[in-house]
């Protein structure tokens, strides 16, 4: 087995592409490994993240006349990008998707969808097969079951996938805080979507700027 270790194993926001697979009304219905609203929380973010260090996105959808559009949360966040409709289940079968991802010129090939373990796994593991350095975003996917997702991890763990939770991912492409560029831009999604890591930000900027009192002490 080749491990996957060292510096150079870490993503970088200059060699990663994000390929956002199937966050559609149809799949999200059936979505119980996970808060189906988490998942678009997290989906979000990551897609946020990926915009703020200038990583390309490819959005693609399957059949969404019937499975219903991307979510408009993540649209909204590339406006007037094009949606790639799919046929194709695998969506590393479908040209014009792979042809977008190659057009890139990345090497870093970042994946989250819905299902996790038929719409992510797929593409993965083909990917891999082919070379690719490939991370799943696990907390940006959700499988029908919890039992679906853990296994679909474990089968792309085993054919060679990196997995990650988006806020890593994020933390990963920032590396350092010193990155004054993106610095910003990410603590801006992290009070958007980060939780209780947002609302601890907000506090500590609140405490900041308000004055001691005169008689304090």
């Amino acid at each position: 087995m080749t491990f996957r270790n060292g510096l150079s194993s870490l993503l970088r926001p200059e060699d990663s592409v994000l390929v956002l697979i199937d966050h559609q009304p149809y799949q999200l219905a059936n979505v119980n490994s996970h808060e189906p609203q988490m998942v678009v929380n997290n989906t979000v973010g990551l897609a946020k993240a990926a915009k703020a260090f200038g990583v390309p996105v490819i959005l693609t959808s399957v059949i969404a006349e019937r499975g219903g559009l991307l979510f408009p949360q993540i649209t909204d966040v590339f406006p007037g990008q094009e949606v790639i409709d799919r046929t194709f289940i695998n969506t590393w079968q479908d040209k014009k998707t792979v042809d977008a991802v190659k057009a890139t010129g990345r090497k870093q090939l970042v994946i989250a969808g819905l299902w996790t373990e038929v719409c992510v796994a797929m593409p993965t593991i083909q990917a891999l097969g082919e070379g690719w350095d490939v991370t799943v975003v696990t907390d940006a996917s959700g499988g029908v079951s919890v039992e679906a997702h853990q296994i679909a991890i474990q089968r792309m763990i085993a054919a060679g996938a990196n997995m990650m939770t988006w806020l890593a991912l994020a933390a990963e492409w920032q590396r350092d805080w010193a990155r004054a560029e993106t610095a910003a831009e990410l603590t801006k999604v992290i009070v958007q979507h980060a939780g209780g890591s947002g609302i601890a930000y907000l506090w500590e900027q609140q405490l900041l700027n308000t004055p001691v009192p005169a008689n304090a002490g």
